[in-house]
């Protein structure tokens, strides 16, 4: 999902992204090299907050895993398995907050690509040639929230449930009406990976690999599915924060929550780590590319991700890779809270269930 894949389906052209499975990649567009973020220009005033210090992260020793998918839910994308070493890292014990993220706007000014107009000049560069336009009212600052149908959808069909929100953005996480007032401890949303770059920055830490991210994430638990272990999220008692019921239209809320749920709500895995599966989606610092994982050769040392970015469902857009799942994750849909699940989104892109955390070397 991204923003292009929005203005898509407002300026109602259907182009080869909107339509292309993996099998046609080769016919449709070249791999797309990684292009310059606005966050290598960052301004003095973002340079990194000295006050930034270890306390809520943990100390993840590293060492040589195997990364990819280790169950029948595992997506092509996630083979084959391989052999990775990395590096020691401190990680965020949890989600960067909605607190945290203030206090780096407050003394930064800083104004997240949700507030902004969006440019068009910027758009149009990743749609077909001609197309027009979309009215002044649509290029306004919003963001993508989550909204459920009273139906059953077809789930190969992600615009039954997002909606493109004028005014919504880290602040305002479900529209202008809402607020973030009493949740400060929520994780930050409507993040895009160009601000979270920002964040990072400021405050002396940065987004961990793909690499460190699933090790983390493992808790020290060798080829097991979840944080947890290999138990189903949906047994025994509540393990994270996910969609409980049919998806997207009905949720049970066994867990307690229908959106997003504070920091810490749930147990830690085995490195003192918390929602490393569900409550939001986390922003990885690798490019994405669907094909990556087959083109390593032999055991890999603390990589950095591809080159280039390919996502077969959006060909000409730009991404960077998310990991962890979030509320909205079901096993009839997205299982996306399993340790090896990979998902992916334009730099530019916001949503109502992704955010990030941080790590920082020794």
């Amino acid at each position: 999902m991204s923003k292009i894949h929005i203005y898509c389906s407002i300026v109602a052209i259907v182009f080869a992204g909107c339509k292309s499975t993996p099998k046609e990649k080769s016919t449709i567009v070249e791999n797309i090299t990684e292009k310059p973020s606005c966050c290598e220009n960052i301004p003095d005033r973002f340079a990194t907050n000295k006050q930034a210090k270890n306390d809520e992260m943990a100390w993840i020793e590293g060492g040589t895993f195997s990364m990819g998918g280790d169950d029948t839910q595992a997506r092509d994308d996630e083979f084959p398995k391989h052999e990775v070493t990395v590096s020691g890292f401190y990680m965020d014990v949890h989600e960067v907050t909605n607190a945290q993220f203030l206090a780096f706007t407050d003394a930064t000014g800083y104004i997240t690509e949700a507030e902004r107009k969006p440019d068009w000049e910027e758009i149009k560069k990743q749609l077909p040639p001609g197309t027009p336009k979309p009215d002044d009212s649509v290029l306004a600052p919003a963001s993508l929230t989550f909204f459920a149908p009273n139906h059953p959808v077809n789930l190969n069909n992600n615009a039954a449930w997002w909606a493109w929100t004028l005014g919504a953005n880290w602040r305002h996480p479900q529209g202008p009406d809402s607020s973030i007032e009493k949740k400060m401890n929520f994780p930050v949303v409507h993040v895009s990976w160009n601000d979270v770059m920002a964040y990072c920055k400021w405050a002396g830490k940065r987004l961990p690999t793909e690499a460190e991210w699933e090790f983390a994430a493992r808790g020290g638990l060798i080829d097991k599915v979840y944080p947890w272990g290999n138990e189903n999220i949906d047994t025994g008692k509540i393990k994270a924060n996910s969609w409980q019921g049919q998806f997207p239209n009905i949720n049970d809320e066994k867990d307690g929550f229908y959106t997003a749920a504070p920091v810490k709500t749930f147990p830690p895995n085995g490195y003192g780590l918390y929602d490393m599966a569900g409550n939001v989606w986390e922003w990885c610092s690798d490019t994405y590319h669907y094909d990556y994982y087959k083109t390593i050769k032999g055991a890999s040392v603390n990589p950095k991700g591809p080159e280039t970015s390919y996502d077969p469902n959006e060909p000409g857009v730009f991404k960077k890779v998310t990991r962890g799942g979030s509320f909205l994750c079901n096993s009839a849909y997205c299982s996306g809270y399993r340790v090896a699940a990979r998902m992916k989104s334009s730099v530019d892109t916001g949503m109502e269930h992704t955010g990030f955390r941080c790590v920082k070397d020794k």
